[in-house]
């Protein structure tokens, strides 16, 4: 294994590890609002790239000299600072007691076939469930349907629409090839188109997975598959006429709602086998997402090279594909459809769940805990605490969509 291997493989455990531990526990902390919970979690995931990004570029121009890029002098100042806020952040939060609860919140009753578990599956039987393995799939078709395509989402602008994209319609892609400046303005318009869906995709991860908190999970994820497969068949009709406005308005939907199935899977997991192992679960379930790496751009370049070694022109070549994505989501909606509450069967007894809270040293808030949590006033120090979070994630966030900003305006020029 060569040093760029190794490093991807460090880096890859590295996100994965850092990636479960927050969302898990952060579904626990809000009962009533999973999905608002997991999308914010999931929204700042995504959005690391927005701030990362644009201040490596920054560093490496500040570092650069006329014998070195600034390459390892970047990576040094980003690890420090990735160290302090990783650090700070995993000291601060905690995993609640068993038996929290928001205050005024009270869960709602048992139903008979409600697709909210009141119970929790053990995570060595989760694999055993016909439930796990559909959302697997469920998981694997949304994101092979969207990050195959937002992997090559400003060549497909350039290829698609030529000379358009530049003010010269009468220009095509293979003359666009062979000409330097028109490279340069078209590669500039594809990196807003660029910036414009990575926008759409982050802000998706919290509006769809918030709004399923009110939908459902099930519900959401039905809009997801019939919305998709249609924004798909609408980009291959937009794309024969030439109306960017519409194609572009098109992938910014599809990538939103590939953000939003990304968020709302952990939800949708605690919903249905209960918070006990959900971090755990979650890891298993993401190997759906890393097939589905795989499986996504194999597709879309595949047909794309194969087509252009057939003679197909440009601006023909995505329409075949677009139409396979929508039949990865057509997968996608009947494997949702499939899905049932677990069974019975399945969940741990009630004795079964208080050993998992003793070898987990799991603390029970008992009820003088309970009351005095429900009903301690927000100090000033509190509030500070909170104001200083606030700031520390708003701060870099805004100026990472303000970066990506930038970018897709070019789009609009």
């Amino acid at each position: 294994m060569d040093d760029v291997a190794r490093e991807r493989c460090y880096c890859g455990i590295g996100l994965g590890l850092g990636y479960i531990s927050p969302v898990s526990t952060l579904i626990k902390w809000f009962p009533d609002r999973r999905g608002m919970a997991t999308g914010m979690a999931i929204m700042g995931f995504g959005g690391g790239a927005m701030i990362g990004s644009p201040l490596a570029t920054k560093l490496m121009g500040a570092f650069a000299t006329p014998t070195e890029v600034g390459v390892w002098q970047t990576f040094v100042v980003l690890a420090l600072l990735y160290f302090v806020f990783m650090l700070w952040g995993s000291l601060s939060y905690r995993v609640p007691p068993t038996g929290w609860k928001p205050a005024g919140w009270r869960p709602p009753p048992a139903k008979a076939n409600a697709m909210i578990a009141n119970k929790h599956v053990h995570l060595k039987n989760t694999h055993k469930t016909p439930q796990f393995w559909l959302l697997w799939l469920v998981l694997c078709m949304n994101v092979s349907a969207g990050i195959g395509i937002i992997g090559a989402a400003a060549p497909m602008l350039q290829e698609t629409f030529g000379g358009a994209l530049i003010g010269q319609p009468e220009v095509g892609f293979a003359e666009i090839k062979s000409n330097e400046n028109l490279t340069k303005a078209a590669a500039t318009v594809g990196a807003g188109f660029v910036g414009l869906i990575s926008l759409f995709n982050i802000f998706g991860r919290f509006a769809w997975a918030t709004s399923s908190d009110k939908l459902g999970r099930k519900r959401t994820y039905y809009i997801f598959f019939t919305l998709g497969a249609l924004m798909y068949c609408a980009a291959t009709y937009v794309a024969g006429f030439k109306s960017l406005a519409l194609f572009v308005a098109s992938f910014c939907i599809i990538a939103s709602m590939y953000g939003g199935g990304f968020a709302t899977i952990p939800a949708y997991l605690a919903d249905m086998f209960g918070t006990q192992f959900v971090g755990a679960i979650h890891g298993r379930l993401l190997t759906a997402w890393s097939t589905a790496g795989i499986l996504g751009p194999v597709v879309v370049n595949y047909m794309h090279d194969t087509r252009l070694e057939a003679g197909v022109p440009f601006d023909q070549v995505y329409a075949p594909i677009f139409l396979t994505l929508a039949l990865l989501l057509g997968i996608g909606f009947i494997a949702n459809f499939l899905i049932t509450p677990v069974a019975d069967k399945y969940f741990m007894t009630d004795a079964e769940l208080a050993m998992e809270h003793k070898l987990a040293h799991d603390k029970a808030l008992n009820s003088d805990e309970k009351k005095s949590s429900n009903n301690t006033p927000t100090h000033g120090d509190q509030q500070m605490l909170v104001i200083i979070a606030w700031l520390l994630v708003l701060i870099p966030i805004t100026y990472g969509v303000w970066s990506t900003i930038q970018k897709a305006w070019a789009l609009f020029q």
